[in-house]
């Protein structure tokens, strides 16, 4: 087999912010809001759902609704992610948005729990696709000097589409327009029209070159790469050359035993850091999130017509703790702000907790406690979707995606939302400060695990963050 040298990588990495890279934030960062908006439309209508004249779901459905969400969301992780590591990211963040349009059509038809539960499902399973797909084909086109703070900001955006989706809520309920029995119907149907507008735009974004490259695509992918120079020349000048080259040699697709070597064995401390991190920001988030709107209306008999207003607080905090310290995740480092973030935030919901079970706060500074908890948390649960993106061989970075996707989120977020609710159910303040009291020490632990062991990648190429496979020498400049 023939070798190919190539230092596509390096002129990728050395490109300025043009608009074309604005263009590929916008296309392929808004599945984060797509999430946002369908996590935040239950959470805002979970009360609403409990009429009879809705669909008469009590606590403990919302919450196994939320639970079979994160479930499809594991599934679809890990079934393509596998498929974006073989067929390539613009197929896969294609397909799955394909797959999310239409379930979240079909959420707004429901007649009873079990269509509603199964609608959630396949809904998760085109969300958990396109974490996979998307954070790879993101990581790969991205400078390296800026790829901290940019992933960050979008992952960050999951809360533009909570503040969306809390919008839209408190529009349709209002009995002015539609109100709460047809309200919550319009707002999934709303989801799917969205969808289809970003279908369109979507198509326009270019395969990875580094993928194509690695499958032994050269041609291809210095034509993508040279499309994508010109363009930015016209808005910048001459692009000043790109040095170091790579060689490459096409292998056979790594089998899943090979990748669970290089997960285990070869990687097993980058491992171990993105599994503590994602298991931990998982049960952390839907902890909260899911059953926020049951705190609101139960223990302050917040109005669910008004559940909604909560929300732009929590989510401003969220969207700007990304944008405000991901450029510290570059110029700081990795390690350190990955640690601040997680510890401090463990520290906050663990003091807020504490206020909540001792009567200290109303509705309205419980949730400016949780903005401010969150502000950090957004941070925190963003840098572990970089790490896990960032760390791995290019031929299973989807996988190592999907894989840490699939086990953390199952893990911690399939038990959160069905741990709250019964916590919920009890009416005790008490039981559901033990809630968060184990999300507290539970990111706490993987903050000091990642201060420890978490790779300093920031401004690093990702070949020489973890070369690739098909790699055979390193020419660097």
């Amino acid at each position: 087999m023939s070798l190919i040298t190539s230092n596509i990588h390096a002129r990728l990495d050395r490109l300025p912010w043009s608009r074309w890279h604005w263009r590929v934030v916008i296309a392929l960062g808004i599945a984060w809001i797509l999430d946002g908006l369908e996590v935040t439309l239950v959470g805002s209508i979970g009360g609403v759902l409990e009429r009879s004249d809705t669909l008469g779901l009590s606590a403990s459905q919302i919450g196994w609704s939320g639970s079979l969400y994160i479930a499809g969301a594991v599934f679809g992780a890990l079934l393509f992610g596998r498929l974006a590591d073989r067929l390539g990211r613009k197929k896969l963040f294609l397909v799955t948005l394909a797959v999310y349009m239409c379930a979240t059509l079909a959420t707004g038809f429901s007649t009873g729990f079990t269509f509603f539960a199964l609608c959630r499902f396949a809904t998760g399973l085109g969300i958990g696709g396109e974490y996979a797909a998307i954070n790879s084909a993101i990581d790969e086109l991205i400078p390296a000097r800026v790829r901290g703070r940019v992933n960050l900001a979008i992952n960050g955006s999951f809360w533009i589409g909570a503040a969306l989706g809390a919008g839209i809520s408190l529009l349709l309920l209002d009995p002015r327009v539609l109100g709460p029995v047809m309200g919550w119907r319009a707002g999934f149907v709303l989801g799917a029209v969205l969808a289809v507008a970003i279908f369109l735009v979507r198509r326009g974004v270019p395969e990875s070159p580094r993928w194509l490259l690695a499958h032994g695509r050269e041609q291809e992918a210095q034509r993508i790469v040279e499309r994508i120079e010109a363009e930015i020349e016209k808005e910048h000048g001459r692009l000043a050359p790109a040095g170091g080259s790579l060689q490459f040699l096409r292998r056979a697709e790594p089998s899943l035993r090979h990748v669970a070597h290089i997960l285990l064995r070869q990687y097993r401390e980058r491992s171990a850091v993105a599994f503590a991190l994602m298991v931990s920001q998982a049960f952390f988030y839907n902890a909260i999130f899911f059953t926020y709107a049951l705190v609101l209306t139960r223990f302050y008999h917040v109005p669910d017509s008004l559940v909604a207003l909560y929300i732009f607080p929590f989510a401003l905090g969220n969207v700007l703790g990304p944008v405000l310290l991901g450029p510290l995740f570059d110029r700081i480092g990795r390690r350190r702000m990955i640690a601040l973030t997680y510890v401090l935030s463990g520290i906050g919901l663990g003091l807020t907790g504490w206020a909540f079970m001792l009567g200290w706060l109303d509705a309205r500074s419980q949730a400016l406690c949780w903005s401010a908890v969150f502000f950090l948390a957004s941070a925190a649960a963003s840098s572990a979707y970089l790490t896990v993106s960032e760390v791995f061989p290019l031929e299973i970075r989807a996988v190592a995606i999907s894989v840490f996707y699939a086990v953390g989120t199952g893990a911690g977020g399939f038990a959160a939302p069905l741990l709250f609710g019964m916590l919920i159910d009890t009416g005790s303040r008490g039981s559901v400060t033990v809630g968060y009291g184990i999300g507290a020490v539970l990111v706490v632990v993987a903050g000091l695990l990642a201060l420890r062991y978490a790779v300093d990648a920031e401004c690093r190429p990702l070949e020489e963050v973890a070369l690739p496979l098909g790699v055979v020498e390193d020419r660097g400049a």
